[in-house]
């Protein structure tokens, strides 16, 4: 079977074209396969959100390879990887980026309101069928501001879970909340990998989360470091 995700030999560099070239990442190899739950770790300044933001499709790779789900996402045109973000990659991140004017289960929805201008019946069952999954079915109406951290960030991983999508990046999914709120989110992102397949890469500063994921992959100035065997 493909892996999920694929980089062969990625760098990023930034300020092309002027006096200042910094490069970032320097000719990264990583495979995710599918369903796996995979820890990313590293010094702050390492390039961890930038790999991510390339794996997601936020941001462009300066050379080599990234194939996802098989296809080599250079072979993408703009509405080719709009396409592909939406269908397949999920983001969570560190602050929730809820809407403030939109409930929970508006939130939820926002993924397919943005895609096709609107929600219909069987879209609104999905996201309240991803609410009570995460325990929040009874503050689907609610707004942001009157939920917790942790059941905001709840909501913000339902959405990421909205579209189905086979891979969901994680960057400090937990990192703005206290160790017990962090401990049932971590736990949360585990059920649905295990109930659902779907393949999670987080990436965290907690040494006790990425202790419990399938593998740990550090990243040690723009470079995948050597792991003990």
């Amino acid at each position: 079977m493909r892996p999920l995700i694929e980089l062969v030999g990625v760098r990023k560099s930034y300020g092309l074209g002027t006096p200042v070239v910094s490069e970032v990442l320097h000719g990264v190899d990583l495979t995710v396969a599918r369903g796996e739950f995979v820890a990313l770790i590293g010094p702050s300044g390492s390039g961890k959100s930038t790999l991510l933001n390339i794996i997601g499709l936020l941001e462009p790779l300066t050379s080599g390879e990234y194939r996802l789900l098989g296809q080599p996402v250079s072979s993408l045109g703009d509405a080719g990887l709009t396409q592909a973000r939406s269908e397949s990659i999920g983001f969570v991140f560190q602050f929730h980026h809820l809407l403030p004017a939109f409930t929970a289960l508006e939130n939820v929805l926002m993924p397919e309101l943005i895609r096709s201008g609107r929600f219909d019946a069987a879209a609104r069952e999905r996201g309240l069928a991803l609410l009570s999954a995460v325990g929040l079915g009874d503050a689907a109406h609610k707004r942001p501001n009157q939920l917790s951290g942790g059941m905001q960030q709840r909501v913000a991983i339902a959405r990421a879970l909205a579209r189905g999508s086979p891979l969901v990046l994680a960057d400090e999914p937990t990192g703005n909340l206290d160790t017990h709120s962090a401990d049932d989110v971590f736990a949360l992102m585990r059920r649905f990998n295990a109930e659902r397949g779907t393949a999670f890469l987080i990436v965290t500063h907690d040494p006790r989360l990425a202790a419990r994921c399938d593998r740990v992959v550090e990243l040690v100035d723009g470079m995948i470091a050597p792991r003990a065997t």
